[in-house]
């Protein structure tokens, strides 16, 4: 979600009332909560037409939506049960209704990168694994990263072997992560492996990022090339084709630009200024120039945040990474 996405949520939540405000929460990922939240707080002075812009634009999209596919579950459960029987139908709705309740898992989620270290550092790497890949990838990172060197390098090797969890392995883990925490969100995502979900979280780790890239090359060379293969970092932004950046760029704030390219190469440097106005590109250099010295730790911060961006318009095709920039979509 978008920086103006996540404020007109803010304002349509806050004109909502608490009650109402209260149920859309619930159906929103703990880091949309807090994105949201944080910008709730933020708000001051709107005006009457900013709300009025918000509420009509609000109306169009709901307009053009169908309760179709809503609480779909309990629909294919009972036509399934009916249809085939109570044994038949269970096996295959563990099949087309795959994890879909993770609700124990996905209250780690809610918690900081230290306590889910804590929660899971003496289970079996193969647990830790399964339960990194439903996090998000910068969290999963997070904790990775404060896990044991062995026990770090050991479960991103079987991060980027782990092609599928059966549902039943999955309920288990699931019921054993429910003793442990609180929590009743409840997920309808597949959990997934594999080198891309690897490259994803090696994407947010900082300088143990080689060293773990080296322990999977010194057991699968070939593995450790397609995590290579997938992974994105700041410097490939010099990849992408002009067009694709401008779009980029029109999704960044100046201040993140300003401190992620303290840390850039001049190369990429130049190539963000050129698919800039004159005038802003000649104002960001000024802000280069007379911005002080940056700690290492916010100027990759900065750049991550980026890099979630062009993720994010990478997912949805409107631009390409990887070098494949000429496929871009604009």
């Amino acid at each position: 979600m978008s920086d103006a996405g996540i404020n007109k949520s803010a304002i349509l939540l806050m004109t909502l009332g608490e009650d109402e405000a209260a149920e859309v929460m619930k159906f929103l990922e703990p880091k949309e909560v807090q994105k949201i939240s944080t910008a709730m707080v933020a708000l001051k002075n709107l005006s009457r037409d900013e709300i009025a812009e918000v509420f009509d634009e609000f109306h169009q999209l709901a307009s053009e939506k169908t309760t179709i596919g809503m609480d779909s579950g309990d629909y294919i459960r009972n036509m399934l049960n009916k249809a085939l029987g109570d044994d038949k139908a269970a096996g295959l709705l563990d099949r087309i209704l795959h994890s879909s309740d993770t609700s124990g898992i996905e209250s780690l989620k809610w918690m900081d990168a230290s306590s889910v270290a804590d929660l899971v550092t003496n289970e079996h790497p193969q647990i830790i694994a399964t339960i990194m890949v439903h996090l998000d990838p910068d969290q999963a990172a997070s904790v990775i990263a404060l896990l044991p060197e062995r026990i770090r390098n050991d479960v991103l090797l079987r991060i980027a072997t782990l092609d599928s969890v059966q549902p039943t392995a999955l309920r288990e883990l699931n019921d054993v992560m429910t003793k442990l925490l609180s929590g009743n969100a409840i997920s309808k995502k597949s959990i997934r492996g594999g080198a891309k979900a690897a490259a994803e979280i090696l994407n947010y780790i900082g300088s143990t990022q080689e060293v773990m890239l080296e322990s999977v090359r010194n057991q699968d060379p070939e593995l450790a090339q397609k995590i290579m293969d997938e992974m994105f970092v700041f410097e490939d932004l010099l990849e992408i084709e002009d067009r694709s950046i401008q779009m980029i760029l029109r999704e960044v704030q100046s201040e993140s630009l300003i401190v992620a390219l303290k840390g850039a190469s001049e190369e990429l440097r130049e190539k963000i200024f050129k698919n800039m106005s004159q005038r802003a590109a000649e104002m960001l250099r000024e802000d280069l120039e007379s911005k002080g010295p940056v700690k290492l730790s916010e100027v990759e911060s900065e750049q991550k945040e980026i890099l979630k961006i062009v993720r994010r318009l990478s997912d949805e095709g409107q631009v390409v990474i990887g070098g494949k920039g000429e496929d871009a979509y604009v």
